[in-house]
């Protein structure tokens, strides 16, 4: 089969075309033959790698996977070749911690393309348990910008910070795949006003058109006082991060007293300085937040198929230009995802299981 390699760090030109065999599903394993795989800033920390952090290189990169089942080991059962799935991007082989729902804080759990081959390729083997009918009424290319970035925002709406029906919220980056899932999300929750932030007019008002209620442009205005004064001072109950640094130190002080902030990555700077005092006197949250469970997944995909939450994709592109999808992502002028497509121009949609 043909992917794209990454066998040492740097720019999209470490991306390496190659041939590789193709590979075989374990008894408890799918072989997936994909349709699309969707791009995150997680496959450009791969690409670039981590200080700190050993990749487990080489590896081919890609996280948000759809296709059709090719093969299916020998104990894997209701899973016919030719059916359209979508690929649950977290590893995990800790069956107590499954069951728990807290997979994602097990020291066995993973990320498809971070810590096992992923999706950047014609064909990838996952464990039977994170193949899932492809979701009623998207295309597999639609399909493949829904399941990280839905996943990662509803835990850290709806199970990290507990947004509840009425509260205000804070979400930088409108434009980014993950904001964009999140605005929906807390539109679906009942949040009250929804701020976005974002660096132009034509993202916030695409963030207008997903749910977003107030619209803040980083470049021209001071978001905590905004946000004061939407709120009559009081501050958001949640602020909802991945960028990190100044943004993350000022976002503690648009918390509302009690308030909770919820972080998944920092894609501008990982460090920051925090006022402590501020953090015990007002009983603030700093909440980390990784993907989610599969339970979690499954709960996502419901609301998808009813219509309730849309995959937000900025571009596709195919499979063999991956490394110019990489260029336009670090460009940050993208709204929502950018999705890697495998293969001619056919199109099948999810069948709900059927």
């Amino acid at each position: 089969m043909r992917a794209f390699r990454i066998s040492r760090h740097g720019g999209p030109e470490v991306l390496e075309w190659v041939e590789l065999p193709r590979p075989v599903p374990r008894a408890d394993e799918v072989l997936v033959r994909v349709r699309a795989c969707a791009v995150n800033h997680l496959d450009l920390w791969v690409r670039r790698g981590v200080e700190g952090h050993a990749f487990p290189l080489p590896l081919v990169p890609g996280s948000e996977v759809t296709g059709w089942v090719e093969e299916v080991g020998e104990v894997v059962r209701g899973l016919e070749p030719g059916r359209p799935v979508l690929v649950a991007p977290g590893v995990c082989d800790d069956q107590a911690a499954i069951e728990a729902g807290l997979e994602t804080t097990s020291r066995s759990y993973g990320i498809l393309g971070e810590h096992r081959d992923g999706g950047y390729a014609e064909y990838v083997v996952v464990p039977a348990r994170n193949v899932l009918p492809a979701p009623e009424g998207l295309s597999l290319v639609e399909a493949a910008a829904v399941p990280l970035v839905f996943l990662t925002a509803w835990h850290m709406l709806a199970t990290r910070a507990r947004l509840e029906r009425h509260e205000d919220v804070l979400l930088h980056a409108a434009g980014s795949g993950v904001s964009s899932a999140g605005i929906q999300i807390a539109r679906l929750l009942g949040a009250r006003h929804i701020l976005v932030t974002a660096g132009s007019p034509e993202k916030l008002e695409k963030a207008r058109a997903l749910g977003a209620t107030h619209l803040i442009d980083y470049r021209r205005e001071d978001f905590v006082r905004v946000v004061r004064e939407v709120t009559g001072k009081k501050g958001v109950e949640v602020a909802f991060d991945h960028v990190g640094g100044e943004v993350f130190e000022r976002s503690l002080e648009a918390l509302a007293w009690g308030g909770r902030l919820v972080l998944c990555g920092a894609t501008t700077e990982h460090m920051a300085r925090v006022n402590l005092r501020a953090v015990f006197f007002k009983s603030l949250s700093i909440l980390g937040s990784t993907m989610g469970p599969l339970t979690e997944l499954r709960t996502v995909l419901r609301h998808v198929e009813a219509g309730l939450l849309h995959p937000v994709i900025d571009s596709v592109y195919p499979l063999e230009r991956a490394a110019d999808a990489h260029r336009r992502l670090e460009e940050r002028d993208v709204f929502g995802k950018i999705v890697l497509k495998v293969g001619d121009d056919e199109e099948e949609r999810g069948d709900g299981g059927s």
